[in-house]
């Protein structure tokens, strides 16, 4: 074996070292870099992210979603409030406007005064005119047949009511102060032998009212029952007599 002197050693180890950098420099032998290497010691916390656990993933929105992912700096736009429309605030006709119903021209009970004229009797008849007179300040109509009945002083009925008697019913106009009359017919108690009572009043309903009118009766006994008994009312007409 050869000997080798102090200084050959060193240039030999110079060179050795030398290769094993250009070595690791240049990569391993299949291209790859090598591995880092291990430092012993704990790691310190790399700068701006989280010592401990896992970072947050962030999932993507559904389509048609426009919220945006947290750390965007994106949301969503907020959605216009709805207005509900209540039952209450809409209108009859549904459409949001305001109906306007023709106003009646209707005498209604209200606006009207009763009274009973003088007998007008013949041929053994007992005939009044029923009277109903404009008291409003407006002008009104009636129309047709008029409702009665004679009640006692308890305000109960005596007889059946009228019945109606004929004739074409037209509208009378009335203007304040006016009147209409319909006539209130029966035989005389006395030649008909008719079952009789003494009404304390008569109580007229205007025609398509359903209030009635009191009017004191005081022409005596009317009949209430048996042969002949029927009360007959007369379509109303202008006027407050034949």
């Amino acid at each position: 074996m050869a000997h080798t002197t102090p200084s050959r050693r060193r240039a030999l180890f110079a060179g050795s070292v030398a290769v094993l950098g250009l070595l690791t420099a240049c990569g391993n032998a299949d291209g790859s870099s090598a591995g880092p290497q291990k430092v012993p010691g704990p790691a310190a916390p790399a700068t701006g992210g989280t010592a401990t656990g896992t970072a947050p993933t962030t999932s993507a929105p559904p389509p048609g979603d426009t919220t945006a992912a947290p750390g965007q700096g994106t949301t969503r736009p907020a959605a216009p409030a709805t207005t509900g429309t209540t039952a209450a605030g809409r209108s009859s006709s549904g459409g949001g406007g305001t109906d306007t119903a023709a106003r009646s021209t209707r005498c209604h009970t209200s606006e009207l005064r009763a009274t009973v004229g003088r007998n007008d009797p013949g041929a053994g008849q007992e005939n009044f005119p029923v009277v109903l007179t404009n008291s409003s300040g407006r002008t009104c109509t009636v129309h047709g047949f008029p409702g009665a009945a004679f009640v006692d002083s308890s305000g109960r009925q005596l007889g059946p009511d009228p019945k109606r008697n004929g004739g074409s019913a037209t509208t009378v106009t009335l203007r304040p102060g006016q009147s209409a009359w319909a006539g209130l017919t029966f035989s005389n108690p006395e030649v008909s032998g008719a079952k009789t009572a003494t009404p304390a009043s008569l109580i007229v309903t205007p025609p398509d009212e359903r209030d009635h009118l009191t009017v004191r009766w005081t022409a005596g006994r009317v009949p209430v029952g048996g042969n002949s008994s029927s009360v007959f009312l007369t379509v109303l007409s202008p006027g407050t007599a034949p």
